[in-house]
Protein backbone atom coordinates (compact mmCIF):
# COMPACT_ATOMS: atom_id res chain seq x y z
CA UNK A 1 0.00 0.00 0.00
CA UNK A 2 1.26 3.26 -0.58
CA UNK A 3 1.70 5.93 1.59
CA UNK A 4 1.26 9.37 1.89
CA UNK A 5 4.29 11.02 1.41
CA UNK A 6 4.54 11.97 -2.76
CA UNK A 7 4.84 15.43 -3.08
CA UNK A 8 3.13 16.82 -6.37
CA UNK A 9 4.28 20.91 -7.96
CA UNK A 10 1.13 22.09 -5.82
CA UNK A 11 2.37 21.40 -2.71
CA UNK A 12 -0.05 18.59 -1.34
CA UNK A 13 1.14 15.24 -0.12
CA UNK A 14 -0.42 12.39 -1.94
CA UNK A 15 -0.33 8.26 -1.97
CA UNK A 16 1.02 6.72 -5.12
CA UNK A 17 3.22 4.22 -6.17
CA UNK A 18 5.24 6.23 -8.33
CA UNK A 19 8.37 6.97 -6.11
CA UNK A 20 9.74 9.48 -8.32
CA UNK A 21 13.33 10.49 -8.40
CA UNK A 22 14.03 13.06 -5.62
CA UNK A 23 14.09 12.57 -2.10
CA UNK A 24 13.81 15.01 0.66
CA UNK A 25 12.14 16.31 3.45
CA UNK A 26 10.27 19.52 5.78
CA UNK A 27 10.08 17.63 9.12
CA UNK A 28 8.28 15.35 11.31
CA UNK A 29 4.86 15.15 9.30
CA UNK A 30 3.62 11.44 10.90
CA UNK A 31 1.92 10.32 14.39
CA UNK A 32 3.27 6.98 15.62
CA UNK A 33 1.45 4.72 13.32
CA UNK A 34 2.81 6.58 10.35
CA UNK A 35 -0.34 8.87 9.64
CA UNK A 36 0.35 12.32 8.46
CA UNK A 37 -1.00 14.99 11.05
CA UNK A 38 0.63 17.84 9.68
CA UNK A 39 1.70 19.54 5.89
CA UNK A 40 5.36 21.14 7.29
CA UNK A 41 7.30 21.46 10.71
CA UNK A 42 9.44 24.01 10.03
CA UNK A 43 11.49 26.27 7.08
CA UNK A 44 13.87 23.91 6.25
CA UNK A 45 12.43 22.33 3.49
CA UNK A 46 15.03 20.05 1.91
CA UNK A 47 15.22 18.21 -1.83
CA UNK A 48 17.95 15.14 -1.32
CA UNK A 49 19.88 12.26 -3.71
CA UNK A 50 17.60 9.19 -3.67
CA UNK A 51 20.89 7.66 -2.49
CA UNK A 52 23.75 8.53 -0.46
CA UNK A 53 26.87 6.62 0.99
CA UNK A 54 24.72 3.78 1.08
CA UNK A 55 22.35 4.90 4.12
CA UNK A 56 19.18 3.27 4.88
CA UNK A 57 16.07 4.18 6.80
CA UNK A 58 12.89 2.40 7.55
CA UNK A 59 10.64 5.18 6.08
CA UNK A 60 8.45 7.11 8.99
CA UNK A 61 10.12 6.18 12.07
CA UNK A 62 8.41 7.66 14.86
CA UNK A 63 9.55 11.06 15.78
CA UNK A 64 11.67 11.08 12.82
CA UNK A 65 11.32 12.92 9.53
CA UNK A 66 9.04 12.32 6.97
CA UNK A 67 10.66 11.02 3.99
CA UNK A 68 8.73 12.82 0.87
CA UNK A 69 9.55 11.55 -2.82
CA UNK A 70 9.17 14.24 -5.72
CA UNK A 71 8.83 13.52 -9.10
CA UNK A 72 11.87 15.23 -10.23
CA UNK A 73 13.75 18.34 -9.07
CA UNK A 74 11.42 20.50 -10.72
CA UNK A 75 8.20 19.27 -8.74
CA UNK A 76 10.52 19.72 -6.00
CA UNK A 77 11.33 23.38 -6.78
CA UNK A 78 7.33 23.96 -7.13
CA UNK A 79 6.67 22.78 -4.00
CA UNK A 80 9.04 24.74 -2.11
CA UNK A 81 12.32 22.59 -1.77
CA UNK A 82 15.76 23.80 -1.75
CA UNK A 83 18.90 21.48 -2.33
CA UNK A 84 20.12 19.66 0.77
CA UNK A 85 23.58 21.12 1.79
CA UNK A 86 24.63 17.75 3.11
CA UNK A 87 24.19 15.06 0.98
CA UNK A 88 24.00 17.19 -2.37
CA UNK A 89 26.51 19.99 -1.35
CA UNK A 90 27.69 21.02 -4.76
CA UNK A 91 24.57 21.30 -6.08
CA UNK A 92 23.83 23.50 -2.86
CA UNK A 93 26.67 25.74 -3.38
CA UNK A 94 26.05 26.55 -7.15
CA UNK A 95 22.36 27.31 -5.91
CA UNK A 96 23.53 29.58 -3.52
CA UNK A 97 25.72 31.38 -6.15
CA UNK A 98 22.21 31.90 -8.08
CA UNK A 99 20.30 33.16 -5.27
CA UNK A 100 18.50 36.28 -6.40
CA UNK A 101 19.83 39.68 -4.24
CA UNK A 102 22.45 41.96 -3.59
CA UNK A 103 24.73 40.33 -1.00
CA UNK A 104 28.66 41.24 0.32
CA UNK A 105 28.90 37.20 1.06
CA UNK A 106 27.31 33.91 0.87
CA UNK A 107 23.81 34.65 1.94
CA UNK A 108 22.69 32.21 5.38
CA UNK A 109 20.94 29.27 4.58
CA UNK A 110 18.64 30.80 7.54
CA UNK A 111 17.62 33.69 5.03
CA UNK A 112 17.16 31.24 1.95
CA UNK A 113 14.66 29.22 4.37
CA UNK A 114 12.76 31.98 5.58
CA UNK A 115 12.41 33.75 2.39
CA UNK A 116 11.00 30.95 0.78
CA UNK A 117 8.91 30.10 3.45
CA UNK A 118 6.84 33.56 2.83
CA UNK A 119 6.98 32.54 -1.23
CA UNK A 120 5.31 29.07 -0.50
CA UNK A 121 2.76 29.71 1.45
CA UNK A 122 -0.02 32.25 2.69
CA UNK A 123 -1.01 32.88 6.20
CA UNK A 124 -3.62 30.36 6.56
CA UNK A 125 -0.90 27.97 5.18
CA UNK A 126 -2.16 26.99 1.61
CA UNK A 127 0.46 27.41 -1.42
CA UNK A 128 1.09 30.76 -2.64
CA UNK A 129 0.89 31.21 -6.45
CA UNK A 130 2.34 34.54 -8.16
CA UNK A 131 1.56 36.21 -11.33
CA UNK A 132 4.25 36.15 -14.09
CA UNK A 133 4.62 36.84 -17.87
CA UNK A 134 4.94 33.16 -19.64
CA UNK A 135 7.37 34.24 -21.98
CA UNK A 136 9.71 35.27 -18.85
CA UNK A 137 9.76 32.08 -17.32
CA UNK A 138 12.56 29.60 -17.50
CA UNK A 139 12.69 25.74 -17.99
CA UNK A 140 11.69 23.96 -14.82
CA UNK A 141 9.12 26.98 -13.57
CA UNK A 142 5.53 25.21 -12.97
CA UNK A 143 2.31 27.40 -13.75
CA UNK A 144 -1.02 26.47 -13.02
CA UNK A 145 -3.76 26.08 -16.03
CA UNK A 146 -7.34 25.17 -15.10
CA UNK A 147 -6.53 23.20 -11.46
CA UNK A 148 -3.23 21.49 -12.60
CA UNK A 149 0.49 21.63 -12.74
CA UNK A 150 1.94 22.14 -15.72
CA UNK A 151 5.83 22.37 -16.71
CA UNK A 152 7.26 24.66 -18.61
CA UNK A 153 9.63 23.53 -20.86
CA UNK A 154 11.23 25.17 -24.36
CA UNK A 155 8.17 25.89 -26.63
CA UNK A 156 5.99 23.97 -24.55
CA UNK A 157 4.13 23.14 -21.30
CA UNK A 158 4.00 19.24 -20.26
CA UNK A 159 1.20 18.18 -17.93
CA UNK A 160 2.55 17.06 -14.83
CA UNK A 161 1.56 13.04 -13.05
CA UNK A 162 3.37 11.73 -10.71
CA UNK A 163 4.16 8.93 -12.94
CA UNK A 164 5.66 11.54 -14.97
CA UNK A 165 4.60 14.27 -18.08
CA UNK A 166 1.25 13.41 -19.95
CA UNK A 167 -0.44 16.02 -22.47
CA UNK A 168 1.80 18.61 -24.10
CA UNK A 169 0.34 22.18 -25.15
CA UNK A 170 2.00 25.25 -27.23
CA UNK A 171 3.74 27.47 -24.64
CA UNK A 172 1.06 30.71 -25.33
CA UNK A 173 2.98 33.52 -26.02
CA UNK A 174 2.30 37.26 -24.75
CA UNK A 175 0.27 35.54 -21.67
CA UNK A 176 0.17 35.80 -17.86
CA UNK A 177 0.28 33.03 -15.99
CA UNK A 178 -0.22 31.39 -12.29
CA UNK A 179 3.13 30.38 -11.51
CA UNK A 180 3.26 27.77 -8.74
CA UNK A 181 7.27 28.12 -8.32
CA UNK A 182 8.10 30.80 -5.81
CA UNK A 183 9.98 33.35 -7.61
CA UNK A 184 13.18 33.22 -5.75
CA UNK A 185 13.93 29.60 -7.22
CA UNK A 186 12.35 31.01 -10.63
CA UNK A 187 15.25 33.63 -10.67
CA UNK A 188 17.91 30.76 -9.64
CA UNK A 189 16.87 28.91 -12.70
CA UNK A 190 16.48 31.76 -14.88
CA UNK A 191 20.52 32.62 -13.61
CA UNK A 192 21.60 28.94 -15.24
CA UNK A 193 21.59 26.83 -11.91
CA UNK A 194 20.77 23.25 -13.03
CA UNK A 195 21.23 20.10 -10.37
CA UNK A 196 24.01 17.46 -11.13
CA UNK A 197 23.42 14.96 -8.23
CA UNK A 198 19.43 14.91 -9.30
CA UNK A 199 17.60 14.74 -12.92
CA UNK A 200 16.13 18.24 -12.72
CA UNK A 201 13.25 16.73 -15.28
CA UNK A 202 11.82 13.19 -15.20
CA UNK A 203 12.14 11.46 -18.64
CA UNK A 204 9.66 9.13 -19.09
CA UNK A 205 5.69 10.34 -19.98
CA UNK A 206 3.11 9.16 -17.52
Amino acid sequence: MARQNRVTPLGDLIADPARGLVYGNRGCLHDDEGELRRRYAGRRWIACRLRFKDRRRRVMQPGRYTELFFLDEATALAAGHRPCAGCRREDYDAFVEAWPGERPGRTPVAAIDDRLHGERLTGDGTQRHHDAALDDLPDGAFVLRGDAPWLVRGDELLRWSPAGYTDAAPRPAGTRAVLITPPSLVAVLDRGWRPTAVPLFHPRPG
